[in-house]
């Protein structure tokens, strides 16, 4: 029997494939040892005798499987590919809707048939953002999604039972659709009505522009069982997409339109803040897997807080103002809390960074310089180079002996249900070990004091307050159940300074006599200063456009509601210590001082470990695991990566364990999938060895080791 020209009967049969860019099907007569090369070349050739066509950037996609059959050296045996099978023709490179983290929407094309980490490293090269390895892609949250925990909505009716396992439950559970897809094969029957779609911004050229509601028409596929989106033919987006490469990052609108604003998520408890991190795409599966289609809106946000040599150079500035807009954004919303000292000079740096950038003191992205940068720029940067391939000062050469730090302080060990105040003593830090005693002599006569404690693993939580002369320092030592707490009060800045010092780097397992000891306290010292306000100065301190300041975009609710009425007064009294820092500088403050709060760098989950009933929250930092108290956010337990010896998955019942030196822990997330959390503590690992080399290649097979969790 003869089919198009083939003889039928000799172990061929028909495949179905689905041709998206011209919505047609056709039937090729092929054999199970064909190799997907040849299906792909039969098929231009059929259309090579109608139309010319470059099908460079086409693969096949088979959706009922949600996978690319990108080998072409495989053969459709070895892909399972069967008669009853219908595959796509359709582009790799799809159009899809990027929100920066300054919420800036663009339009670009992205490659859907890699796997999503090395489609950022492509998107943050095409932005001009460096170490690519600090982003991700996130699906768009909304503030639904933080009343309950969205791991196990698998069984929700948003969901088809046909659909195929997805690492990130989440997305799959959350994308509504309509079915207009023939269940047998994939393949659509007739095609769909045209869908409308809401306006939304779209970045081009560096400025903002929004075009009205568009209708196009789209396969209507249902997203979960990896069917099709056609190409909507908008040629606004389109131009928008050809100048990406034009788009500067390097500044910001001041104020985003009222849509972004409103798209931000304001959670209320730990909890809610846990359940934001559900979001986060797969970096080893591609993004068409994850059922992302053309068009759909995901966020480009900086995922691991462990940030490569941040300065303040021009070939750095996008990333340093992108980093700068994530920061503002998690403060004014108050994902990260801070006192009130610290919310005034966040507030002064960003008016200072807003006068900077109207007064012209934006990075131009085509000379490659700052209009208000130091001239010697490169010989600053030679040195600081040196510096750190140096690894910083030296490391006091001249000590004999381990150095002590000791003195009078007030101290506090608060308990549950009792009032306890501050008792004065003599404190002192050696060797990482905390010591209290009654009095100096004491100390000096050799007794034994009243209260010792090893500061390795503890957490340092500084909490000053210039303004009011208060300096405390709560730490939470580990112990063999729970967190022991301690609070330290200093007398004044410089004793607070080394004490703060002191205790980081006793909680890092150094001792005083490290090098970074004087550094860190410059720090303290540095950091305290910006927070003194200056009343004097306001007098002849001169804003212009200061009364059409809106303090809603400066501070967050929670500390306006205390200022009442003194907002002006305040920020201008911060603002005097800032008033002379150049543009770059200012958001590099900024982002010093957001690393500097307690809160920074922790991506929280709800998670129930194993033999317990209760849900409770863990926190991923760029240096150890948490386990926090849901209702009050206190530490109950810090396992540092130092002493971690493995991470791995039971991937049949969703289990964690992760190995420590002092034994093993086992939960099971709940507010997302645990291939995420596995993927942030693999990330981290990865993330710490990188190399003083600025040059370094990224090592994305290393990186796919330590986050894929599949071997």
């Amino acid at each position: 029997m003869l089919a198009d020209g083939e003889i039928v009967g000799d172990g061929s049969w028909n495949l179905m494939v689905y041709v998206t860019d011209l919505n047609e099907k056709r039937t090729l007569v092929v054999k199970g040892d064909m190799h997907i090369g040849g299906v792909m070349l039969k098929l231009t050739e059929l259309f090579g005798k109608i139309f010319k066509k470059d099908w460079s950037d086409h693969a096949l996609w088979w959706p009922t499987r949600n996978k690319w059959l990108s080998k072409p050296r495989q053969t459709l045996d070895q892909c399972g590919v069967h008669a009853d099978a219908c595959l796509h023709f359709t582009p790799m490179h799809k159009p899809l809707r990027i929100q920066l983290p300054d919420l800036r929407y663009i339009d670009c094309k992205i490659d859907f048939s890699i796997d999503t980490f090395s489609a950022v490293v492509q998107l943050c090269k095409s932005l001009g953002i460096r170490h690519p390895e600090e982003l991700s892609l996130c699906y768009p949250l909304e503030q639904s999604h933080l009343k309950q925990n969205y791991q196990n909505l698998k069984e929700a009716k948003r969901l088809r039972p046909s659909a195929p396992p997805d690492t990130n439950t989440f997305i799959a559970a959350t994308r509504g659709s309509s079915n207009s897809l023939d269940r047998s094969n994939g393949c659509p029957a007739t095609p769909p009505p045209p869908r409308s779609q809401s306006a939304t911004p779209v970045a081009s050229n560096g400025t903002l522009r929004r075009y009205g509601t568009h209708i196009y028409s789209t396969q209507s596929d249902g997203s979960s069982d990896g069917g099709y989106c056609g190409t909507p033919p908008r040629a606004a987006s389109l131009d928008a997409i050809d100048a990406l490469a034009d788009l500067s990052l390097a500044d910001s609108p001041l104020e985003p339109d009222s849509q972004s604003r409103e798209s931000l998520l304001t959670p209320k408890t730990l909890v809610e803040r846990a359940r934001m991190n559900v979001g986060w795409l797969d970096s080893s599966l591609s993004i068409m897997e994850q059922c992302i289609r053309e068009w759909d809106t995901l966020q480009l946000r900086f995922k691991f807080y462990s940030f490569f040599d941040l300065t303040a150079r021009a070939q750095d500035a996008p990333r340093l103002n992108q980093l700068y807009q994530q920061a503002r954004w998690q403060i004014l919303n108050q994902e990260v809390h801070c006192t009130e000292e610290e919310m005034l000079l966040f507030a002064a740096l960003q008016l200072q960074i807003e006068l900077q950038t109207l007064a012209g003191g934006s990075v131009d992205a085509a000379d490659g310089h700052t209009s208000n940068a130091a001239p010697d720029d490169i010989d600053a940067a030679l040195s600081e180079l040196e510096t750190q391939l140096e690894g910083g000062p030296p490391a006091r050469p001249d000590i004999m002996q381990v150095p002590e730090l000791a003195g009078h302080l007030k101290y506090m060990r608060p308990k549950r249900f009792t009032l306890k105040a501050y008792k004065r003593g003599w404190v002192s830090c050696r060797d990482g070990v905390l010591r209290i005693h009654a009095s100096r002599d004491a100390a000096a006569r050799g007794d034994a004091p009243g209260y010792c404690a090893e500061l390795r693993g503890a957490e340092v939580t500084p909490d000053a307050h210039p303004a009011s002369n208060r300096y405390s320092i709560k730490l939470e030592v580990p112990s063999e159940d729970a967190m022991n707490e301690i609070w330290l009060r200093c007398e004044n800045e410089e004793q607070y300074a080394e004490w703060v010092a002191a205790c980081r780097l006793g909680a890092r397992g150094r001792s005083l006599a490290d090098a970074g000891f004087a550094a860190e306290a410059a720090n303290v010292r540095a950091l305290l200063r910006l927070q003194t306000p200056q009343p004097a100065a306001v007098a002849h301190h001169n804003v212009p456009h200061l009364e059409q300041l809106q303090p809603e975009n400066y501070v967050a609710p929670r500390v306006l509601k205390r200022l009442k009425g003194k907002f002006t007064q305040r920020v201008l009294e911060s603002h005097a210590n800032v008033k002379d820092l150049p543009l770059l500088e200012a958001k590099l403050q900024y982002i010093k001082t957001w690393q500097n709060l307690p809160d920074y760098g922790q991506t929280l989950f709800v998670v129930r470990f194993m033999g317990h009933r209760k849900d409770e929250v863990i926190s991923i930092a760029n240096n150890r695991i948490m386990r926090l108290d849901p209702s009050t956010g206190d530490h109950l337990k810090t396992w540092r990566y130092s002493t971690m010896k493995a991470w791995n998955v039971n991937w049949e019942i969703k289990h964690m364990m992760v190995q420590f030196e002092e034994g093993n822990i086992i939960f099971s997330v709940q507010s997302a999938d645990c291939k995420v959390v596995h993927e942030f503590i693999g990330g981290y690992i990865f993330l710490s060895m990188r190399s003083k080399d600025a040059n370094q290649t990224l090592d994305e097979e290393l990186f796919h080791k330590l986050t894929g969790g599949w071997t």
